[in-house]
């Protein structure tokens, strides 16, 4: 989606540190060594959350404001870029375009009132009770997405499961967005995790590219916008069609296999 959001706050600080990215071992490793994830960072929209039908049909509604027509296929392909480039795409112009500018500020103004309204509605099936067996099993959990850190905030908030995850990384605290692995390693050191200790769970052919240069384990979702056969065509990719998939393919790279949707609930 074009990461727009409610009115920005000042930018934090864009430089990762070197103990948040530092050196990365190489990849099969955490093999070598009996295969442990200790760490799950998540993408966002069309991974923990079902926005991606609200989020095209404002991208219509704005597009059109600027007398652009845009099919909803057309603004689904836009899902996922930041601001600049899926408005500069959408309609036709570069990204500094006062048009474009001016789009991505009507976004934010209605982003509130067209897709945050629905609120815990936007979750995927099983997401809450997923994330809930993860952290009780002791699985560090974070998210990195093109949104602003903002507005990721603001829509984990809404839904409802902003306790449930730890760092929060947006596209305005790095450099180099997606699928540039910047970001991930930002999430794994603010998690104290190695990279390679962990998975990245996104829908998009970016996510997975980005969590293979990362050196973390590639975890794809079939039910957001990537499709099956581009996502599959990623080396090393681990293929889940539900969120109870997610956390059976986390589940079995734990030490211990116990982490079920129901855990949390039996253990009390």
């Amino acid at each position: 989606m074009p990461e727009c959001d409610p009115p920005p706050v000042a930018a934090q600080s864009i430089s990762a540190s070197a103990t948040e990215v530092g050196e990365r071992p190489v990849r099969g490793a955490r093999g070598a060594g009996g295969e442990t994830i200790r760490a799950a960072v998540f993408d966002l929209d069309g991974t923990l959350a079902n926005t991606l039908p609200a989020i095209s049909k404002l991208l219509v509604k704005v597009a059109s404001e600027q007398g652009c027509s845009v099919t909803p296929r057309q603004a689904a392909a836009a899902i996922g870029k930041p601001p600049g480039p899926a408005f500069g795409r959408l309609l036709g112009k570069p990204e500094d375009d006062g048009r474009v500018q001016a789009a991505i500020s009507r976004y934010r103004e209605l982003f509130s009132y067209e897709v945050l309204c629905q609120g815990p509605q936007l979750l995927f099936p099983g997401v809450t009770a997923g994330l809930s067996a993860l952290r009780a099993h002791g699985v560090e959990l974070a998210v990195a997405t093109s949104k602003t850190t903002r507005s990721a905030e603001s829509l984990l908030d809404v839904m409802g499961i902003r306790d449930l995850v730890g760092p929060v990384i947006g596209q305005d605290m790095v450099r180099r967005g997606k699928p540039h692995p910047e970001m991930v390693l930002r999430a794994a050191g603010r998690l104290g995790v190695a990279a390679w200790q962990s998975a990245y769970v996104g829908d998009t052919v970016g996510d997975m590219r980005m969590a293979v240069t990362a050196r973390m384990e590639p975890v794809a979702v079939t039910y957001g916008v990537g499709k099956f056969g581009e996502l599959a065509g990623v080396a090393g990719t681990r293929m889940c069609s539900s969120f109870k998939d997610v956390v059976s393919v986390i589940a079995a790279a734990r030490p211990r296999s116990g982490v079920t949707v129901g855990a949390q609930q039996r253990r009390r």
